[in-house]
């Protein structure tokens, strides 16, 4: 139970992106990216322009660092935390943005 709970309160730090919240949410409130069962986000279009591709691969660097932290931290895969890093994003997204179900189809939640 100790471990769930601070891997919760680290993931609820990660998912608080707030030098990019402003860049990030509007991202997500036009459909140009979604999250991902894997912890990171990704381009529901498959047409995401450069700035897009660039938000996308910076955020996700940051939160691939803060996985393995929180990994390295618990005793726990990198795999294992990410996965639940996934669940979580997806779970606190908005009716209406962009999620991957687990077979890959992008659906709006």
């Amino acid at each position: 139970m100790k471990y769930l709970l601070s891997v919760c309160a680290i993931l609820l730090m990660i998912m608080s992106t707030s030098g990019f919240a402003l860049d990030l949410q509007t991202a997500k409130s036009r459909g140009l990216v979604g999250e991902t069962p894997s912890g990171y986000l990704a381009d529901p279009t498959g047409q995401a322009s450069a700035e897009v591709k660039a938000l996308i691969q910076n955020i996700n660097a940051k939160r691939k660092a803060r996985y393995s932290q929180v990994a390295a931290k618990v005793g726990k895969s990198l795999v294992i935390v990410e996965q639940l890093a996934g669940k979580k994003a997806i779970e606190k997204t908005r009716p209406g943005l962009y999620v991957q179900k687990p077979n890959g189809q992008w659906v709006k939640k």
